[in-house]
C-alpha cells in the first residue's frame, strides 16, 4: 500500500506565503515524477509545478515566478514554496506521484487527499 499525506495548508492574507508538503510512505520501489494540482470551486484540475526524477521543473504560467517545488528524495516527500500569494490561488491544493510499488515492476499514480489554501483579499 502507498499513500500520499499533504500537510500546510491554510488561509493566509494575498502577499503572504505557504508552504505545502506531500510524504509518500508505503511499499516504495521508485518514485518518477512528483508534482502539485489545484481545483478551484467550479473549475477543472490544473497542474501547478512537477518535478521529474532526473531534476526537471515545471510551472504553470499562473505560479511561475512565485513558486518553487522541490523535493527530499531521502525522505520521499515533495514541497510547494507558494510566494506573494493572490486570491486566485485559493483551491484545494493536490500532491501527484508516479510511484513504482516494491516487487510491482510497473508505476502507478497516486494522489493525496487534498489541501486547503484559502487566500484572502
Amino acid at each position: 500500500q502507498v499513500q500520499l499525506v499533504e500537510s500546510g495548508g491554510g488561509l493566509v492574507q494575498a502577499g503572504g506565503s505557504l508552504r505545502l508538503s506531500c510524504a509518500a510512505s508505503g511499499s516504495i520501489f521508485r518514485i518518477n515524477d512528483m508534482a502539485w494540482y489545484r481545483q478551484a470551486p467550479g473549475k477543472q484540475r490544473e497542474l501547478v509545478a512537477a518535478s521529474t526524477s532526473g531534476g526537471f521543473t515545471y510551472y504553470a504560467d499562473s505560479v511561475k515566478g512565485r513558486s518553487t517545488i522541490s523535493r527530499d528524495n531521502a525522505k520521499n516527500t515533495v514541497y510547494l514554496q507558494m510566494n506573494s500569494l493572490k486570491p486566485e490561488d485559493t483551491a484545494v491544493y493536490y500532491c501527484n506521484a508516479r510511484i513504482m510499488r516494491s516487487g510491482s515492476g510497473y508505476e502507478v499514480d497516486y494522489w493525496g487527499q487534498g489541501t486547503q489554501v484559502t487566500v484572502s483579499s
